[in-house]
């Protein structure tokens, strides 16, 4: 079964309405791939969300970079999946790893908020990844399943969930995991605990310094079905990193 690349690209807590007009200038004059070959989200801040989806380009998708967990009401400072279903946003990405350790989101709030968000038609990235710490002692597959079973404990379809592993340690600091041994061992938890359909058809991307350099080579690796881009994603090898996409194709 054919798994389209995927590509993400995280602004995180960045953008002034000007910068984010030059990116978009950016993404909707390049050429990229077409939406056959690979699906590219782009996902600005919350205050950006409308702006960006009356500009960008039509073959290019929406993320928001959280929601709540549950339906809306008096949660200050929250945002409900049914505001971004409102909105014509059709993805969301939960459980960064920025969230998790800054924010304290639990695995079962990752999994709740991924549950909710599903329930009210949205697609999730679900993003997983460990620490140096618990690299160092040996537990990152430990780890990375018990983030991916309370998700799977509360979702009850995946036909809408891209899996991000991110090592924590790798993000921002131009240090790359060699996401092989984790991604297909990620798929052999899914194929163990949930089944073969959706092991062969979800995608897994990868997050951690990827950039316009590497990602052809990362790209080629048989368990990676993209990427989700952080700092690249706000410069112009952004493109390139879509482009890689074409890795699979020839492969």
């Amino acid at each position: 079964m054919g798994r389209k690349f995927l590509v993400g690209g995280n602004w995180k807590c960045n953008g002034t309405i000007e910068e984010v007009k030059k990116i978009l200038t950016t993404l909707n004059e390049a050429e990229a791939p077409s939406e056959d070959v690979v699906e590219v989200v782009v996902s600005p801040p919350f205050v950006f969300l409308s702006m960006v989806k009356s500009l960008l380009r039509n073959d290019f998708s929406i993320a928001a970079q959280n929601c709540w967990a549950r339906k809306g009401g008096a949660f200050t400072g929250e945002v409900s999946a049914e505001m971004l279903v409102n909105l014509g946003i059709p993805w969301v990405i939960l459980g960064h790893s920025e969230r998790r350790l800054l924010l304290n989101e639990s695995n079962e709030f990752v999994g709740d908020k991924t549950a909710y968000a599903l329930s009210q038609g949205l697609k999730v990235i679900a993003c997983v990844g460990e620490t140096l710490e618990q690299r160092e002692s040996g537990s990152t597959l430990a780890v990375v399943a018990a983030q991916t079973k309370a998700i799977a404990e509360r979702a009850s379809f995946w036909s809408n969930i891209a899996l991000a592993y991110e090592p924590v340690w790798a993000i921002g600091t131009g240090k790359v995991a060699t996401p092989l041994q984790v991604h297909s061992e990620l798929r052999k938890w899914l194929h163990d605990n949930i089944g073969d359909e959706v092991a062969a058809s979800t995608r897994i991307i990868y997050g951690g310094s990827v950039n316009g350099a590497n990602c052809k080579e990362l790209a080629a690796q048989p368990d990676v079905d993209g990427f989700l881009v952080g700092g690249a994603s706000l410069k112009p090898e952004f493109i390139d990193i879509i482009k890689s996409a074409t890795v699979k194709e020839s492969a």
